[in-house]
């Protein structure tokens, strides 16, 4: 099977799209990264995201929904053009979509997750049949529906020579600790709290929109970290909460960054670069005690960092100097594209959800069991269901 990926972060950058090749079954599968894009967002697309999310109103929203489901489908043109494919070739899409709005379940609340990016509108645009949809399932179940890339990076990043941490730094962080391939011990995973959405919220306020994130960490490491803002940020309750536990920019979004700056006033470069290097390390910190809390007594050979992060050299310097002697590498020191890791996931978990296997890891997110996850919104001219034949292609 070829499956397309479309993942559209908490950064809000742009959309990552992997074509990935599939063969074997779900305790052995066999995978190639066929081709990886990103389609950045344009100022008007990053603006139009942002508003609807922070405004809330149900028109934006509405119209938000569509427009990135057209926008989901040009990323698929894109992709299929750079690898110079019809979409004919492709059998299926995932497609997370974009999170507006994602809540845990607490206490004797259930959880509520929302996704845009309509399914349809990829679907009669591209001609390929889209799953969607995933985190509903899981919180209908439950559980947290977050995170929900723990099935693929054991399928298909474990290693058969020791336990690895895969830490994913986006908009948000996640980590997932995993056993050696083809052991049955449980993984570990979950939300470690804010990645790099703080870090470029500053960077934009502190701009006016001129830069949207610190390049190559040059603020970081210009700016002089304040030990009592990182103290008062480290006291978040959410840092505090056992896992399974989840979170998004409607906890560390840019309105948080907007309180800060409202008790600090920061007035010049200076200034709002002391706050880039104390969020920074804010996500270092929170990523270095959530391993070493909620890990500890695991044995951790190598943790790899993919995302937006692992390109922050100030960022990975710092994190490999609070890990230390744990070995803090990029994902692709490992073969793992960095920026392509959670496209490639989701492409899995439509996979997944083809063979009719559960993609989500119920300890990790505190569903009642395992699901299969998704909705699959037919293609036109294409069967409505999903039978295939694994010698298709």
């Amino acid at each position: 099977m070829r499956v397309i990926g479309l993942m559209s972060g908490t950064s809000l950058d742009g959309v990552d799209a992997a074509l990935v090749r599939f063969d074997g079954n779900a305790t052995d599968p066999r995978w190639e990264l066929e081709r990886f894009v990103t389609v950045p967002y344009t100022p008007d697309q990053r603006g139009r995201i942002h508003g609807a999310i922070v405004s809330g109103d149900a028109e934006a929203l509405c119209r938000l929904h569509a427009y990135l489901g057209e926008w989901l489908a040009e990323a698929v043109r894109a992709l299929c053009a750079d690898a110079k494919i019809e979409t004919s070739a492709v059998d299926l899409i995932g497609s997370h979509g974009q999170t507006v709005w994602h809540e845990p379940p607490a206490g004797e609340r259930r959880g509520a997750t929302l996704q845009l990016g309509c399914p349809a509108t990829i679907a009669e645009r591209t001609a390929i049949p889209v799953v969607s949809d995933f985190r509903a399932r899981d919180v209908a179940a439950g559980g947290q529906g977050a995170p929900l890339v723990p099935w693929a990076d054991r399928m298909l990043f474990s290693s058969a020579d020791g336990c690895r941490v895969l830490q994913n730094i986006g908009g948000m962080a996640n980590l997932t600790w995993v056993p050696p391939f083809g052991s049955d011990e449980p993984l570990i995973a979950f939300d470690t709290g804010p990645g790099n959405a703080l870090i470029d919220a500053a960077v934009t306020l502190a701009t006016d929109g001129e830069r949207t994130y610190d390049v190559d960490g040059a603020w970081a490491e210009a700016g002089e970290i304040s030990d009592d803002m990182l103290n008062g940020l480290l006291a978040h309750p959410f840092f505090e909460d056992e896992p399974p536990k989840s979170t998004g920019r409607e906890v560390f979004g840019r309105p948080f960054v907007e309180a800060l700056v409202a008790r600090r006033q920061p007035e010049n470069w200076t200034e709002w670069a002391s706050l880039v290097a104390t969020l920074t390390m804010l996500t270092v910190r929170t990523i270095v005690d959530a391993n070493k809390r909620w890990l500890r007594g695991r044995r951790i050979d190598e943790l790899i960092v993919t995302g937006g992060g692992a390109h922050n050299p100030v960022l990975m310097r710092w994190l490999a100097e609070l890990l230390a002697p744990i070995a803090v590498r990029s994902g692709e020191s490992v073969g793992i594209d960095p920026d392509a890791k959670e496209a490639i996931a989701f492409a899995g978990l439509a996979w997944a959800f083809a063979q009719g296997v559960p993609g989500n890891e119920p300890h990790a997110t505190g569903a009642r069991g395992a699901r299969v996850l998704g909705s699959l919104t037919p293609a036109p001219g294409r069967p409505p269901r999903l039978e295939w034949n694994a010698s298709k292609h």
